[in-house]
């Protein structure tokens, strides 16, 4: 398997390069080789010679339940070592979680004690980054995601799809150079989940960021995506017109799509 690239616009003091809610440069690279993923106690799910997602691309993950989508996703977090092989975070081995990297679930996991602002601060407040930065990051993250009114809110006082721009704007606000995301809208409803496909290619436009995106949803991999994985076989394919809602019926999409759904 093989894999793409984009860089961010927003401007930051160049003395702060320590700051870490800073723009990044660019995205990662994320690459895996002859590697076997699963659990220690289990057989192996997923197998692939190589898997190279080049800095910036939108890589999209499809295939059936249990092909090893989740624990793709998990590996290259760092959350689950390889049970053979190279996972590797710009040429560097991959041995646990990382700040560089964000992982967005489908349960959004938010505190419920804790305001939506000081949700979205979290991962900045555990890297000990002082309070103004990690507010006035909160504060920009929440008004990108269209919540800055919500900020006093709990969890609970959200709908669904709120709360998962609340998960996007916590993954976000650290500046990560890889988003992973796990079905992060697998459970909206058609509307809500369009509304938040858009979101999320709007707050990343020039960002830079490496994406990997897993869904069953094989429209939603075709927008997304700049190629598309096909698991378990480690296909990936080329998407002709990524991101743009008015190519589906493309003839080169259309063909792309019967593609993919023969593949699963």
């Amino acid at each position: 398997m093989t894999s793409a690239s984009t860089s961010d616009t927003r401007a930051s003091d160049p003395t702060r390069a320590s700051d870490p809610t800073r723009a990044s440069a660019s995205g990662a690279e994320l690459a895996l080789q002859g590697v076997r993923l699963g659990h220690a106690d289990g057989a192996p799910v997923f197998t692939t010679a190589e898997l190279r997602v080049r800095p910036g691309e939108w890589l999209t993950v499809v295939g059936p339940s249990g092909c090893g989508k989740s624990t793709l996703l998990r590996t290259l977090a760092g959350l689950l070592p390889p049970l053979a092989g190279r996972v590797t975070h710009d040429g560097r081995p991959v041995d646990g979680p990382g700040a560089d990297r964000a992982l967005v679930f489908q349960d959004d996991a938010l505190l419920p004690w804790r305001t939506v602002r000081a949700n979205v601060e979290l991962p900045l407040a555990i890297r000990r980054v002082p309070r103004a930065e990690r507010r006035r990051a909160a504060t920009d993250w929440l008004d990108r995601v269209g919540l800055a009114d919500h900020a006093h809110k709990l969890p609970r006082q959200l709908s669904g799809g709120q709360r998962q721009r609340v998960q996007l704007a916590r993954a976000l606000a650290g500046r990560p150079r890889a988003v992973l995301l796990d079905e992060p809208f697998g459970a909206l409803d058609a509307h809500t989940r369009a509304g938040m496909q858009d979101l999320l290619v709007e707050i990343l436009r020039g960002a830079g960021a490496t994406v990997v995106f897993v869904t069953h949803d094989v429209d939603e991999a075709l927008h997304l995506g700049d190629r598309v994985a096909l698991l378990p076989s480690g296909q990936v394919l080329d998407v002709p017109h990524p991101r743009r809602r008015d190519a589906r019926q493309a003839p080169e999409t259309a063909a792309l799509r019967r593609r993919v759904l023969a593949s699963l």
